[in-house]
């Protein structure tokens, strides 16, 4: 083989693999393009204020998981509309929930050896008020009608409600004064009128009937039970068992809350119900699908809740009754709350 055709051999293999390389990074920004423009197509995401207070209609606010530069920042959408603009405030929390114009954001601090945590609590446009250190993820966050109260709960151990190896730690603040408790498990317990103790006691998802009285979830002995709490006597006493994470209704008188079914997997134990709290009375929803959240009244016949989706989790509603059907409210998003 002459030096000529050496070379000439060589250059067809250089142009070829030039040829080579040159579609693949075309294919590959095809292909991002097309991606792009799938996430074009998402909610509609720009920056503005957000208050807590709003002084134009009820609106929602929720944790922003539209793919972008405002993913996790707290974003707002009139309520009658949640499918339409978000209004994104450079505000990022992983759990968050609001009342009466208080917040409490619960956020992650990157670290270069490792993420650590803190409650933030927020005035009505979103400025910190004060800020707690909390020892562990973030799974839990609600705030009192009035809000004078604030509540969280992280995990301390493990990272997720479905087996049985986990430990939380659930605080709540007066923002009055920045009292804390800051581990109901030192409440006293009372079941069926007598001091119940146990090491394993762990407690979980407040959510507030006023400035002195909420429910929560105690578990012990590999059960859960609906708790009604008291700040003042700093007790707790069993209600109800199979309760998870309860949320109490703006009339006071039910609680909806994820109840674990006979019969389901082990990693997708829970269906959504709601209890009367007079008569006791258990109601399944119409969501057959497994939630595992602290579900939200939107109002007293309509509840919301995350499941997951394409980028994270999306937003549902279903009817407290029993009946109707579930529904999509908002995609890409989770940690709703309703101002005004």
């Amino acid at each position: 083989m002459t030096r000529t055709t050496r070379l000439l051999i060589l250059t067809v293999a250089v142009v070829l693999l030039g040829a080579v390389g040159t579609a693949a990074v075309l294919y590959s920004a095809h292909r991002s393009g097309r991606r792009d423009q799938q996430q074009a197509n998402g909610p509609t995401v720009r920056t503005g204020a957000v208050s807590l207070r709003p002084t134009t209609g009820r609106r929602l606010v929720v944790r922003n998981l539209a793919w972008g530069p405002h993913r996790d920042e707290l974003a707002t959408v009139p309520a009658d509309d949640p499918q339409g603009p978000r209004t994104a405030s450079g505000v990022k929390c992983l759990r968050f929930h609001a009342a009466a114009g208080t917040g409490i954001c619960l956020q992650a601090v990157h670290g270069a050896l490792q993420d650590t945590y803190r409650a933030v609590v927020l005035d009505p446009h979103l400025r910190e008020l004060h800020r707690f250190p909390v020892s562990g993820i973030p799974t839990r966050a609600r705030v009192s009608p009035s809000g004078h109260l604030v509540a969280w709960t992280v995990f301390v151990s493990g990272d997720s409600y479905a087996g049985t190896d986990f430990s939380t730690r659930t605080a709540v603040v007066d923002t009055r004064t920045w009292a804390i408790d800051d581990n109901l498990e030192t409440f006293r317990v009372s079941e069926d009128g007598r001091t119940y103790r146990a090491a394993d006691i762990n407690i979980w998802g407040v959510t507030f009937a006023d400035d002195t009285r909420f429910y929560a979830t105690l578990a012990t002995g590999g059960r859960t039970h609906l708790v009604r709490g008291d700040l003042t006597t700093r007790t707790l006493t069993t209600l109800h068992d199979n309760v998870e994470c309860p949320s109490l209704s703006p009339d006071g008188t039910r609680i909806a809350y994820k109840r674990r079914v006979a019969g389901a997997s082990p990693d997708a134990p829970w269906r959504l119900y709601v209890l009367d709290l007079r008569t006791m009375k258990e109601t399944a929803t119409a969501e057959r699908r497994n939630v595992d959240d602290q579900a939200l009244w939107a109002d007293d016949s309509t509840l919301v809740y995350a499941l997951p989706g394409d980028y994270g989790s999306d937003l549902w509603t279903v009817p407290a009754g029993g009946g109707g059907t579930a529904r999509t409210l908002m995609t890409s998003a989770v940690a709703p709350a309703y101002l005004g």
